[in-house]
């Protein structure tokens, strides 16, 4: 399958932008980041908006794109509602957060809410990329994956943008260290499985060359062997490893210049990493449609 760049940049920065509010929303609830709460809510919308201007020009005739809000089982209106609801709680957070005394105090209830629907706009868009005739993309590990990106990218995002606010860093060591391990643990896994995929359009079938008979159409073995620079240099060492080491050497840091830098550090192989996870998924976008 060639590769859909708008849509690669959509979920990386939908995973950026989820990433960044539920972080907030996990530093709220343990009242820290108070000089950074408003930044980084403002932040959060600008990457989910960066992210709708990048999905447009996957449209030929983007006009019609309200044609493909006809039903609530597509995936296309599940994201649009998700990402319509992260947008009230955003300016809701928003609004609550400049409203306090300090500036950066949001009710409990709302710091949960916003750690929710950060799980849940990325969860669901990658989500709507599930299909049955698509073997590599049907797996949960497409749609933990993201989620796992987005645990790397918020986390560390945020701790760059309390370094320069001035913020009490201590907070902020753990969730990125936990964050850098779940999206670690979720990438690799989603890399093994798309590099073993191979066999997957073997068990299930798929069609031939219907001039050479005995000729599949698609040498899934050989793509997916392919994949291995992409999956393990590109999303595991650089998108995963190198994100997890700068997380363990900032925390132990604990100044903002350590922050900055490696914090600066992670986010740059995060996104890397997100990227390359995404063209091999791409790449492996073979359909066997004819057996459904």
């Amino acid at each position: 399958m060639e590769l859909q760049w708008p849509l690669i940049l959509f979920t990386t920065l939908v995973a950026w932008a989820a990433g960044v509010f539920g972080a907030q929303g996990v530093l709220a609830l343990r009242g820290a980041a108070k000089k950074s709460q408003q930044m980084l809510c403002v932040l959060s919308c600008v990457l989910l908006a960066a992210s709708g201007i990048a999905v447009f020009f996957h449209l030929q005739h983007w006009e019609r794109i309200f044609n493909g809000f006809g039903h609530l089982t597509s995936g296309i209106t599940q994201e649009l509602i998700a990402i319509v609801v992260f947008v009230i709680v955003a300016v809701a957070y928003f609004a609550l957060a400049r409203k306090s005394d300090d500036g950066g105090t949001v009710p409990k209830w709302m710091a949960v809410l916003a750690v929710a629907m950060g799980v849940v706009l990325a969860a669901v868009c990658a989500h709507s990329y599930m299909m049955a005739a698509r073997p590599v993309w049907d797996c949960v590990l497409e749609v933990l994956s993201i989620v796992g990106a987005a645990c790397i990218l918020g986390p560390a995002t945020c701790a760059i943008v309390m370094a320069v606010k001035g913020d009490v860093l201590d907070a902020v060591g753990l969730p990125a260290l936990a964050g850098s391990v779940i999206g670690a643990v979720t990438s690799v896994a989603y890399a093994a499985f798309i590099q073993m995929s191979g066999s997957a359009f073997t068990q299930v079938g798929y069609y031939f060359d219907p001039t050479v008979p005995t000729k599949e159409m698609v040498d899934a073995a050989a793509t997916a062997g392919g994949q291995a620079p992409l999956l393990w240099v590109g999303a595991v060492i650089v998108g995963a490893a190198v994100p997890l080491v700068c997380c363990v050497l900032a925390r132990k840091k604990g100044d903002a210049a350590g922050w900055k830098l490696f914090g600066g550090v992670a986010v740059a192989a995060a996104l890397v990493g997100a990227v390359c996870l995404r063209v091999a998924f791409y790449n492996m976008g073979m359909s066997v449609f004819m057996f459904y």
